[in-house]
């Protein structure tokens, strides 16, 4: 049994049950052992959910930096990272949702230090809106509140989200990024052109 093995099954169970109803117990029958045999991988829940959260984390962040060193326009950027953000949430719904729900449940130390991760996370987004502004394609007055409303926008598609709905999480994705770029106003051909 490996780590990986362990917080996998781990994600799963606090993503439906929550971090404050799964025990250890949980985690160790998901994953076929004692309890005591668990505390040899972690010391306890609080070591299991910084570890998913550090994980997940890391996957958004390593595909968000793919993106924004792609030689692609804003625009195209904006909507390769939300269809990649929305996809990893999406097939690992578990771990999205302990990411996005569950850190609270940290005790004060451990959540700071994920706070600061969070917080980097959340600066590649402002600095791809501010890398559209500084190219002309973007109009935004505040990049750190546009980051976070696009944050928030896709955050909570894992709680509505189902695989076998009408649409792909790409399909989505790009119906968000459309939103974001074009807004929901109707614009007269005079003023396009």
């Amino acid at each position: 049994m490996t780590r990986n093995e362990i917080l996998n099954a781990a994600a799963g169970i606090i993503g439906a049950k929550g971090f404050e109803a799964t025990s250890m117990q949980d985690i160790a029958n998901a994953v076929n052992l004692q309890k005591a045999s668990l505390y040899h991988h972690f010391s306890g829940k609080q070591e299991i959910l910084l570890a998913l959260l550090d994980h997940a984390l890391y996957l958004l962040t390593d595909r968000m930096e793919g993106v924004r060193a792609a030689a692609l326009p804003p625009g195209e950027k904006l909507r390769q990272a939300m269809i990649a953000y929305l996809e990893i949430i999406t097939a690992q719904q578990g771990l999205a949702s302990v990411l996005l729900l569950e850190y609270r449940s940290l005790e004060p130390d451990l959540r700071r230090q994920h706070v600061m991760r969070r917080d980097r996370f959340e600066h590649l987004w402002r600095d791809l809106i501010v890398e559209g502004k500084n190219a002309g394609a973007f109009h935004c007055e505040d990049p750190s509140l546009a980051g976070r409303a696009i944050l928030g926008v896709l955050n909570w598609t894992v709680t509505w989200y189902r695989p076998d709905g009408p649409s792909s999480a790409a399909e989505i994705a790009d119906q968000f990024t459309n939103l974001f770029l074009e807004g929901l106003l109707v614009r007269s051909q005079e003023s396009v052109d």
